[in-house]
């Protein structure tokens, strides 16, 4: 039977007090949440001597969450060590983190403390922590710049007054795989320590090589790993959770070990992440980006509509996602374009395939990726020889309140080829829920926005615009139609009803799709 890694979750510690991914004590438990369906080991909560506010986050962990161990830093001083204790008084399973720097660096210019200083340091405030709880780690700051034998001193001197887990971290993201595996392999055999005792890594990505570094550690007798889900933390961040425990799960064959998470979670704890954050991840992110599973080359769709293999190491459903994979592009191929048209009712053969396909790619030269409604809709006008309408935003007009309690209300006024202009009105908390509301009401679609992400574009300063801005902003969505996610995309000068447009481009995929059904029913799935 494999060993098994534990993972340390730093995502509410060192994630949270990166710059942008700060949380409320609310948003920290609701990640909490996701991490303990997550089933990590170890949730580092917070920092309970940096602020009161931290202290009771910590505390309302402790006291809501079960499974994981609950955790706290603390410096190696009683007054922090204290601190951690108190917030962690009510978790059935807690552990005290105590940190000290140990390399020379750490020891001349921030602490002013000699070598025998920094071990009788360590040694009082292990043995204090153990007062208060039976599980003890330790780490020793800047470990990878620490000469090796103090390093190893350091380590056994906490082993030695009770420490279960003896973290190495790379601080400052310095160090190489192969430097990180040889110390670890040297750590194991040098370090005075009782049976159980295990070693941890925390890798930083200064370099972009946290999770090399992190997966070399435990080729080199690592059983714990400090990671953050998204890989936030510190200046590039920390380890990737996902990216981690996904590796060692696909390269079992190379690492030989196993973790306890459910990675079916993995997804919804990166999302709860991005929500409470306000940070999605870049769309290239490895695992959990928006193009992590998305194959638009028609050579990549071919392969995958015969066998995912050819192109996935890991399968969607592994990470907790429903989607088939193939999006619908400039670079897609016929095959690409015959299965889904299938899905969504379109049996498309020979010279019927032949048009539809060449309707197709004009489209996406233009709009780029084309979706179920715009798909429909070229199917439809192959059919039938007529051009099909499409929903268009006319127009968005907001209604500040007056009053510091009344809520914002939207007019919104869509056109379509068929139906002509239509008009309506909603009101809601904000400006933008009351412009979505109206155009649900509009289409008959109650849908809940799952996700949002904008980049404002900036013009280029070799091409002045009348404006002086010539920027333009792109907003993709995603939203929920009775528990079935519809994507939506626009770009528009405007924020406001570039958002707009999205929501009613994915709301127009949730009608079309919903069209379809009605008419076939059983026989059309979501696209």
């Amino acid at each position: 039977m494999a060993e098994t890694v534990r993972i340390f979750d730093t995502t509410l510690r060192d994630g949270e007090q990166a710059p942008g991914f700060s949380m409320t004590p609310e948003a920290k438990l609701r990640m909490a949440r996701a991490l303990a369906a997550l089933k990590v080991d170890v949730i580092e909560a917070g920092f309970a001597a940096s602020s009161p506010q931290d202290a009771r986050s910590i505390a309302d962990i402790a006291r809501h969450i079960e499974g994981p161990t609950i955790c706290s830093l603390s410096r190696a001083n009683r007054g922090d060590i204290l601190a951690s204790a108190n917030a962690l008084a009510a978790a059935p399973r807690k552990r005290i983190h105590v940190f000290i720097g140990t390399s020379p660096i750490h020891r001349d210019a921030k602490l002013h403390m000699s070598r025998a200083q920094v071990l009788d340091a360590i040694r009082t405030s292990v043995a204090y922590a153990r007062e208060f709880a039976d599980d003890i780690e330790f780490s020793a700051e800047d470990a990878i710049r620490t000469e090796r034998d103090f390093l190893v001193e350091a380590l056994s001197v906490a082993a030695r007054e009770g420490a279960a887990t003896l973290n190495v971290p790379d601080t400052v993201g310095y160090t190489t795989p192969d430097e990180i595996y040889e110390l670890f392999s040297h750590l194991g055999r040098h370090v005075d320590r009782p049976a159980g005792v295990i070693f941890s890594a925390h890798c930083h990505d200064d370099l972009g090589m946290a999770v090399a570094n992190s997966l070399a550690a435990v080729r080199g007798g690592a059983r714990q790993v400090e990671c953050a889900v998204n890989g936030i933390g510190e200046r590039a961040g920390n380890c990737a959770l996902e990216e981690l425990v996904m590796a060692l799960r696909t390269r079992s064959d190379a690492f030989g070990v196993s973790t306890a998470i459910d990675t079916t979670n993995i997804m919804n704890a990166s999302r709860t992440l991005a929500q409470v954050t306000n940070t999605p991840p870049p769309r290239n992110k490895p695992v959990v980006g928006a193009n992590a599973f998305a194959h638009e080359s028609g050579i990549h769709q071919h392969g995958l509509l015969q066998n995912r293999e050819t192109y996935e190491i890991m399968k969607p459903e592994d990470i907790g996602l429903s989607i088939d994979g193939i999006v619908l592009g400039k670079h897609s191929g016929r095959h690409a374009l015959a299965a889904r048209a299938k899905a969504l009712g379109y049996l498309l053969e020979g010279e019927k395939l032949d048009r539809a396909f060449e309707a197709f790619k004009a489209v996406a030269e233009e709009v780029g990726l084309v979706d179920a409604a715009r798909l429909v809709a070229i199917l439809a006008e192959q059919s039938t020889h007529r051009p099909q309408a499409l929903w268009k935003l006319s127009k968005v007009d907001i209604r500040a309140p007056v009053s510091a309690n009344a809520w914002p209300v939207a007019r919104v006024e869509l056109e379509h080829g068929e139906r002509g202009r239509v008009t309506d009105v909603a009101s809601a908390p904000g400006a933008l829920d009351a412009a979505f509301s109206a155009v649900s009401q509009l289409l008959a679609i109650p849908a809940r926005v799952d996700s949002l992400d904008m980049q404002y574009i900036a013009a280029d300063p070799n091409e002045p615009s009348e404006d002086g801005q010539g920027a333009s902003v792109l907003v993709e969505i995603a939203i929920d139609v009775d528990g079935e996610l519809f994507s939506g995309r626009a770009r528009a000068r405007d924020i406001l009803p570039c958002c707009v447009s999205a929501y009613l481009d994915a709301a127009s995929n949730a009608d079309t799709v919903r069209r379809l059904r009605a008419e076939a029913p059983g026989t059309v799935r979501a696209a």
